[in-house]
């Protein structure tokens, strides 16, 4: 609703005051990716993973796991008893939830550390942009997925993301 408003403006504004518009200093910037590309990022991001990979082992080893299961009982579902299969079944079954709801709560986890990651560095990242906005003289920036399009030299996120890795020195 808003990036439509925001779009519906941007028109209004190059329809009614063509001279105006042609002044106004408009830029794309994605805040996420320049936060999460800069360097302080990267490292960030490397850690988080670091620190999730036993639950995304754990995870792999259980859908393995899951897969032999099934393998078995599509192999052997004609010469196994029907206590057997049903034993199967319901192990598939039990991991198949296990797995679910380990994968939604890695999943759950990756997005905390996402979300955590962009709270810490959103200091940062608001003094280049303020500053970038100054020397620039930006009057508007847009987010890119609320465009439809927009020429890659409007984009600042690159500019953006360099000066989050010289602000880290």
């Amino acid at each position: 609703m808003i990036k439509n408003v925001m779009a519906m403006l941007v028109l209004l504004s190059a329809t009614l005051a063509p001279a105006a518009f042609a002044e106004m200093k408009i830029v794309v910037l994605d805040p996420v990716r320049a936060i999460l590309e800069s360097d302080e990022g990267k490292v960030l991001v490397e850690a988080a993973n670091k620190e999730m990979e036993a639950e995304q082992n754990e995870l792999r080893s259980m859908a393995e796991t899951l897969q032999a299961q099934q393998t078995k009982l599509q192999k052997d579902g004609e010469i196994l008893s029907d206590a057997e299969k049903r034993k199967i079944i319901k192990e598939i079954e039990s991991m198949q939830a296990d797995l679910q709801f380990g994968s939604q709560k890695l999943q759950k986890t990756a997005q905390d550390k996402r979300q955590e990651i962009l709270q810490t560095l959103a200091p940062k990242y608001d003094t280049v942009l303020k500053d970038l906005i100054q020397i620039d003289q930006i009057d508007m920036i847009l987010a890119p997925n609320s465009l439809q399009y927009s020429n890659d030299k409007h984009d600042i996120t690159r500019r953006v993301v360099e000066k989050l890795n010289e602000a880290r020195d």
